[in-house]
């Protein structure tokens, strides 16, 4: 069967989490295998160097990256950005390989449009603060990933709809957050002094494209969420930026669920 792919000339991803318990690497590899981009930004915390364990890397996680070094042989233009879970890398920003290059920070010109894409960390109060409290916090996310996932089976089983409560928690704490530190308002006063005309981020795992007016101009604002929860990724086509979630997709093609080491 001929592979059916979108074509796409930019797809952002963020959040992905590889080597956390709670990634959901399945559905990232059949979304990826599903479009041909021209160009792939992984805006942060692609792969969670915070909560890596040498005994938890399963197959669907390996495969994922062997999808977006198979994008990188492929030709297509592959921008690594550095998020905090993954903040080791910082210290190789600026290597190019091949077509895969590793940044803090990226500004692209589409359609005569400026697009500042960076993570997101530096503007948030709670990193900024102590991170082995930010850390914590983690593994109290990575625990309560684990209960959900428990009580949604049961909840399955007797026919009722499932619950997040990990989004519930971060809606509040982040509310609360805000209230200190709109790190949102602060990239996009930045933007605007820099002339952008969108900033894209993650971090917060919260899916948005909004219009943000400071007494300094206007800005489009973009987060690209994250594949633990909401499973949505930022595509560029004709001008245009549009929030797509993994939920809303069809995938209908057999191909799909060919395991990428059958693919060509």
């Amino acid at each position: 069967m001929a592979e059916t792919k979108r074509k796409v000339k930019v797809v952002v991803i963020s959040d992905v989490h590889l080597g956390f318990i709670g990634c959901k690497a399945k559905e990232l590899n059949k979304y990826l295998k599903s479009i041909d981009p021209e160009i792939l930004v992984i805006n942060g915390d692609f792969i969670d160097i915070w909560q890596f364990r040498s005994y938890y890397f399963p197959k669907s996680h390996t495969r994922v990256l062997q999808r977006i070094f198979k994008f990188v042989s492929d030709g297509v233009k592959v921008y690594y950005l550095t998020g905090n879970h993954d903040e080791m890398l910082r210290r190789y920003s600026g290597l190019k390989l091949g077509n895969l290059d590793l940044e803090d920070k990226l500004v692209l010109d589409l359609d005569g449009k400026l697009n500042w894409f960076f993570h997101g960390d530096i503007f948030d109060v709670t990193m900024r603060g102590s991170k082995w409290l930010a850390k914590l916090g983690t593994t109290g996310y990575e625990l309560l990933i684990l209960i959900n996932k428990m009580v949604n089976f049961f909840l399955e089983f007797f026919g009722k709809e499932k619950s997040s409560f990990s989004q519930r928690v971060k809606a509040a704490t982040k509310r609360g957050i805000k209230k200190f530190n709109d790190y949102e308002l602060t990239a996009a006063e930045i933007a605007i002094d820099n002339g952008y005309d969108y900033v894209l981020n993650g971090h917060v795992h919260i899916p948005v494209i909004k219009q943000v007016e400071t007494d300094r101009g206007t800005v489009t604002y973009l987060n690209s969420g994250d594949w633990v929860e909401n499973m949505t990724a930022l595509e560029y086509n004709d001008g245009a930026w549009k929030l797509v979630w993994y939920k809303d997709l069809k995938f209908t093609d057999d191909w799909l669920n060919v395991e990428i080491e059958d693919l060509p």
